[in-house]
């Protein structure tokens, strides 16, 4: 054939032909002159790929190079054009010399798969096997699958190659398995999955679990009933429910499934209900039931579309009229049947009303059902046992037998909740039913259990004993009460030490639960010799509380034994401690207080002193009240004060004001107002919190103000505006304001607004600057502290407090008594002040007074009278005004009194003595 002028060397070639003249042999000049020729047609380029392999057929490089730019021309081109079978054969001219060369293989058979040519496909796969080392077989076995999992392929080539690559590598037989269901093989495939799970040494490179395989071949087996034989599915699905636990419920219903399918219907009734009364979860036990219902409903569904489909048939045959010999020699069989099986009920179509039963049936099981589950994963829960007993409601001889196997079944050390519930509500079954022959016999066994705690025992003997007081049989319930409190015999103690193992019923005798019913009924029933018994056998045992000790006294004083049972409180004082001896010693004191009055009131005063001495502080508080209350009504005045203020320091901070506020009224109401000033004093001093103290001055200061003392009253607002800060502290300035106003000047006026706000200055720098640890860990300091402590820091004073600090005078040296007397308080004159005190107290400046004449003629100045408030001479007064008014009719009691009465004298009685004398 000739040869176009294009293919042959042109002017530029001329010099690597002559090359390749010289060296035909060399790859290197046949490569720069293919690199060279690059843009060139590929028919010249053929040319030069041919002459070169020609030259050297065994260089991978060439062929490589010369397969690769052919595939790129054959890649948009059909896959029937011409070119693919030149490209075929340039493969396998190339494989002569490649063939050990596994990237050439992988080439041309990716070539042939998608030229979808089956049989030389798989005989080049199968070449290339051969050809190749085993080491490079994964290259092609990856590509062989791939190909013969393409559709159009036959299924038996397919298995036969997935069964010669299983040899090659058995840890790929998922693949195999995904295979052949996607193939629906479904025999094999469960054979080939059983035989996984049969291999304790195989290893899932899916990372499936063993468990995840089980449920696959449970699923391939229960949908594929008809379709996989050979195997024993009911074997294969209880052995995987007895290892796997967490998928049970699932496994039983696919073994129910499996029976359906095969249409054993009965089989699958008998496997839900064996999975039901075998599961121990609620979750598998609902899809157990879920399962199983829906069962029932579509066997119902299904078989009334059938009866109504049978009915239409046998209309359309009745209408037709006409049929032939064979069916009517069909229709007389039948109706021959159906004349001999007409009795027997199982042989009958239409069952739907059994159907509909067993549904109902089911779906009443269901609470039973599911408590049995409950059951089953503790069998010693008491309140499911109760709910199970009232599931069987209205069923009394259910009821006795599940009472009969919860109490055999509950092991009182095991149980979860009080297994003393289940004997007693099975003796209350009895009871309510009128047996109480039987209900004792419950008892009596009840009694004789080894419970974990001895409450429970003693629950059951209380039971016991009302239900003999609910049938009127007293006697009876206290002889039961008798036993159960009775102590084990010695003989029984070593009896029970040699065994190691206590039982209960050795420490029920100190039950304080039973030994409270016992007394209980024994005041009801009992005499008063055989209730003070039980009360001493219970202070014997120790085991009595302050409530039986406050019970006891009653019971005495009831029966007017008042000192034995004064006795019984110093027996409970001194068995208990605070706070549960606090209702003793309350009961304890009113009572003997009430009952002897000013006749004991020495020993009265003992027992308050040692109750107070025995009392935590912040537990004090109602006895010092008591204890002043005490010596107010039958005591002395002094005394009931002196109370007071004993317990103004015994008391906590908090309740410090309150107890202050109680004193100083009571004070009042005693010696007159005069009085609380000192009360005042000492308790503005005596280390309140600032709020406190800011709360004492500003009542302090309403009573001078109603005693007409104007400037001591100024004095104590200026001493507490220390305390008072004008930005939160509002109602303590305006009060003050409202007091300038009404009864101060223009100078004092300008001092109050002065002082405020040197106040707020000193405020507004301590808040500040102050660290904030500081501020946090003393609240209480107060302002002259934390102006010291700026000073010391470097911070200037403020203007205003320079200049009161220039203008105040130097003091005196105090005496060591007022030195701790805060800056600026006013006394009321209680207490004697040095002349240092007093001059700083007083005006510094002098005030000139004009000489006038004292003659007579100079003009009289008029003083309006103003009577003094009764409120300042006190309550004592008052009543010994009206004792006199009292006396001056009885001159007898007076003489009486004269001569010195029996007993002891209170308040009133001295100040009326005095006042004789």
């Amino acid at each position: 054939m000739s040869i176009s002028r294009e293919l042959y060397p042109s002017q530029d070639d001329l010099l690597y032909e002559e090359e390749l003249l010289r060296n035909p042999f060399s790859l290197k000049l046949w490569w720069r002159y293919l690199i060279a020729r690059r843009e060139a047609p590929f028919k010249k380029r053929f040319i030069i790929y041919e002459r070169a392999l020609k030259a050297l057929p065994g260089s991978y490089k060439l062929w490589h190079a010369y397969l690769t730019e052919r595939l790129e021309i054959v890649r948009n081109l059909p896959i029937t054009h011409s070119q693919y079978e030149t490209l075929n054969n340039t493969f396998e001219r190339a494989l002569v010399t490649m063939h050990k060369m596994p990237r050439i293989w992988i080439m041309y058979l990716q070539t042939l798969t998608n030229q979808k040519l089956i049989t030389r496909t798989r005989r080049t796969f199968d070449r290339a096997l051969c050809a190749l080392p085993v080491t490079q077989h994964d290259r092609i076995w990856e590509l062989y699958l791939r190909f013969v999992s393409q559709e159009g392929v036959p299924i038996e080539t397919s298995l036969r190659v997935y069964r010669r690559y299983l040899k090659y590598d058995p840890s790929h037989i998922e693949d195999f398995i995904e295979f052949l269901v996607n193939s629906r093989l479904w025999q094999e495939a469960a054979e080939r999955l059983a035989s996984v799970l049969n291999d304790d040494q195989f290893y899932s490179i899916k990372g499936k679990t063993k468990h995840t395989l089980w449920l696959e071949l449970c699923d391939l087996l229960t949908r594929h009933a008809k379709e996989v034989s050979g195997l024993n599915v009911d074997a294969i699905i209880r052995g995987g429910i007895r290892k796997f636990t967490d998928e049970v419920g699932r496994l039983w219903t696919s073994l129910a499934d499996y029976y359906i399918r095969r249409g054993l219907f009965e089989k699958a009734r008998d496997i839900f209900e064996e999975g039901m009364t075998t599961v121990v979860t609620v979750r598998d036990f609902s899809v157990i039931f879920d399962a199983y219902s829906q069962f029932e409903e579509s066997m119902v569904a299904h078989k009334m579309e059938n009866l109504d489909l049978s009915d239409e048939e046998e209309d359309e045959l009745e209408e037709n009229g006409s049929l032939q010999d064979e069916d009517v020699r069909l229709e007389v069989n039948s109706k021959f049947e159906k004349k001999i099986l007409s009795g027997f009920w199982l042989h009958d179509d239409n069952d739907v009303d059994l159907m509909l039963a067993r549904l109902e049936y089911l779906m009443d099981r269901r609470p039973e059902l599911a408590n049995s589950v409950l059951l089953r994963q503790n069998p010693h829960n008491v309140e499911q046992w109760h709910r199970r007993i009232k599931l069987f409601e209205g069923n009394p001889t259910k009821q006795i037998l599940t009472y009969t196997e919860a109490v055999r079944t509950v092991d009182p050390m095991k149980a979860l909740g009080k297994p003393h519930t289940l004997w007693v509500a099975f003796a209350k079954l009895y009871e309510n039913h009128n047996d109480l022959v039987n209900a004792r016999v419950i008892f009596d066994k009840a009694v004789q259990v080894n419970y974990k705690t001895v409450d429970n025992l003693a629950s059951i003997w209380c039971e016991w004993a009302e239900m003999e007081i609910r049938h009127k049989n007293f006697k009876g319930a206290l002889e039961l009460l008798r036993r159960a409190t009775a102590e084990p015999s010695v003989e029984v103690k070593r009896r029970v030490a040699a065994d190691g193992n206590e039982p209960v019923q050795m420490k029920l005798h100190k039950s304080l639960r039973l030994w409270t019913f016992y007394v209980d009924l024994e005041e009801g029933l009992g005499t008063l010799e055989s209730t003070r018994a039980v009360y001493e056998r219970i202070l014997d045992l120790r085991i009595a509380t302050p409530q039986i000790i406050i019970n006891y006294s009653l019971l005495l004083e009831e029966h007017k034994y008042f000192e034995d049972a004064f006795k019984v409180y110093e027996r409970g004082v001194k068995i208990f401690k605070y706070p549960h001896v606090k209702d003793i010693w309350v009961t304890y004191l009113s009572k003997f207080v009430k009952r002897y009055g000013k006749s004991k009131l020495e020993r009265a005063r003992e027992l308050f002193e040692h109750a107070i001495e025995m009392t935590p502080a912040d537990s004090v508080k109602p006895l010092y009240l008591q204890y002043a209350k005490l010596e107010e009504d039958y005591g002395l005045a002094k005394r009931a004060m002196k109370v007071y203020d004993q317990a103004t320091k015994a008391v906590p901070n908090n309740e410090k004001l309150e107890m202050y506020k109680i004193y100083i009224a009571r004070a009042a109401e005693i010696f007159g107002v005069p009085k609380t000033r000192e009360i005042y004093e000492q308790a503005i001093e005596s280390g309140l919190p600032d709020k406190d103290v800011k709360t004492m001055c500003l009542k302090y200061a309403e009573l001078e103000k109603s005693l007409g003392e104007i400037d001591r009253a100024r004095g104590i607002y200026v001493f507490a505006s220390q305390f008072a800060d004008p930005r939160s502290d509002e109602d303590f300035w305006n009060e003050w304001h409202e007091f300038e106003v009404k009864h101060g000047n223009e100078d004092t006026f300008r001092e109050m607004l002065r002082i405020k706000r040197s106040v707020s200055a000193s405020y507004s720098q301590t808040h500040f600057i102050l660290p904030e640890y500081l501020m946090q860990k003393d609240q209480r300091l107060n302002i002259d502290e934390a102006k010291d402590k700026l000073k010391l820091a470097g911070v200037p004073e403020d203007e205003m407090a320079a200049l009161e600090r220039q203008l105040a005078p130097v003091a005196n040296n105090a005496k060591a008594k007022d030195s701790s007397r805060k800056v600026g308080f006013v006394s009321a004159g209680v207490e004697s002040q040095p002349d240092g005190a007093m001059k700083g107290n007083a005006n510094q400046e002098d005030i000139e007074l004009p000489e006038e004449s004292d003659s007579e003629d100079d003009e009289k100045v008029e003083i309006t009278q103003k009577d003094v408030p009764s409120a300042v001479f006190g309550g004592l007064v008052r009543k010994r005004e009206e004792t006199e008014k009292e006396e001056l009719g009885d001159h007898a009691t007076a003489a009486k009194d004269k001569d010195g009465g029996a007993g002891p004298l209170g308040a009133l009685e001295r100040i009326k003595r005095l006042k004789r004398g």
